[in-house]
């Protein structure tokens, strides 16, 4: 199905924006049947008064640890355990690479 850019007005502030081909590519992706309402920024606002920030993701919990290779101080999206090393993004990454 080939897809075009739309005008839609925002059902919030009434300005006009543009749902491209592509988003609308996306919405058929991701199983969406209904065009947006809103313009991206006040779908943002929307998220944002939803959650309570301007993401509209609940904030990790992070907890401090040690990296076990390096010794430097970080901190994980888990809370470590002590019977398995933890290791701080950097160092992860070597050993995830092999190297």
């Amino acid at each position: 199905m080939s897809f075009q850019d739309k005008s839609i007005q925002c059902s919030d502030c009434g300005t006009t924006f543009t749902f491209s081909a592509e988003e609308q590519e996306l919405f058929q992706s991701r199983g969406y049947t209904n065009e947006p309402k809103r313009c991206p920024s006040c779908r943002q606002a929307r998220k944002a008064e939803r959650y309570g920030e301007s993401s509209y993701r609940p904030q990790r919990q992070m907890f401090p640890a040690v990296c076990a290779e390096c010794g430097k101080d970080t901190e994980v999206p888990f809370e470590p355990r002590g019977d398995r090393p933890v290791y701080c993004s950097d160092c992860y990454r070597k050993n995830r690479q092999g190297g």
